[in-house]
């Protein structure tokens, strides 16, 4: 995983993934549409979460790149006080439209994990980070960010997607280009994160991980299931310590 150096003035975004996600605003919510897959996954990952955090309910959570609020809205469902941001501003919008449709109350901000550290820091219960790190120019800057909005004692959960050729035939070439999972560009290999490499940076970060699952998909019967095998994609729990 490389790093970059990031000023004040600097933000830790990437503008053509900013306007990838942008011009897919509008079907965040449709369960048939590009973002399919995270709507299959969610059950999983919040039932994950929710199991390692010791339950949601009451608890403040931040959800970074929270995209159209599909994990954050799930949270808030359980009981949690949720925060979601993204610098995506059309993605917000049908993230906060949603909400209103549903009455399922989630803050939503425009803000950088980073510009938020600064001002809010030890202020959640749970944050969470669920397939942002390989969008972003400098993963280590946001894992510190999260390392640094979590209380002590609190939980960070990151999930991304493993550095190896499996990963690079599944990832991309399978799901992009033979499944068509998700749309021909979505991943960009040399932005995959081993999961050494990301433990390493949330360690220096003042985080220990806790637990690792890796996400499984089966073509044949289309669904998806957590496993011990974390070659393709992985979610790691960590604890501030």
């Amino acid at each position: 995983m490389t790093t970059t150096a990031h000023d004040s003035q600097t933000v830790n975004a990437d503008a053509a993934e900013l306007a990838k996600f942008s011009a897919l605003a509008s079907r965040w919510w449709d369960p048939e549409s590009e973002f399919k897959p995270l709507h299959a996954i969610n059950p999983l990952r919040l039932e994950w979460i929710s199991q390692t955090a010791h339950g949601l309910g009451n608890k403040t959570i931040l959800d970074v790149g929270c995209g159209g609020g599909i994990l954050a809205e799930s949270m808030a469902a359980r009981g949690a006080i949720v925060t979601g941001i993204d610098l995506a501003e059309r993605s917000l919008k049908v993230a906060k439209l949603h909400s209103l449709e549903t009455g399922v109350k989630v803050d939503y901000r425009n803000i950088s994990v980073e510009q938020l550290a600064a001002e809010q820091p030890g202020s959640f219960d749970i944050v969470t980070c669920m397939e942002l790190l390989e969008h972003v120019p400098d993963p280590e800057s946001v894992i510190h960010a999260c390392a640094s909005l979590v209380k002590p004692s609190g939980h960070v959960f990151f999930s991304t997607l493993n550095r190896n050729l499996k990963s690079f035939a599944f990832a991309i070439l399978g799901a992009e280009y033979v499944l068509g999972l998700v749309p021909r560009g979505t991943h960009s290999y040399d932005h995959f994160i081993k999961p050494s490499e990301l433990i390493g940076a949330a360690r220096r970060a003042g985080l220990e991980a806790l637990a690792i699952k890796g996400l499984e998909y089966n073509p044949l019967t289309k669904t998806y299931k957590l496993s011990n095998d974390t070659s393709v994609n992985y979610l790691v729990a960590m604890i501030r310590s």
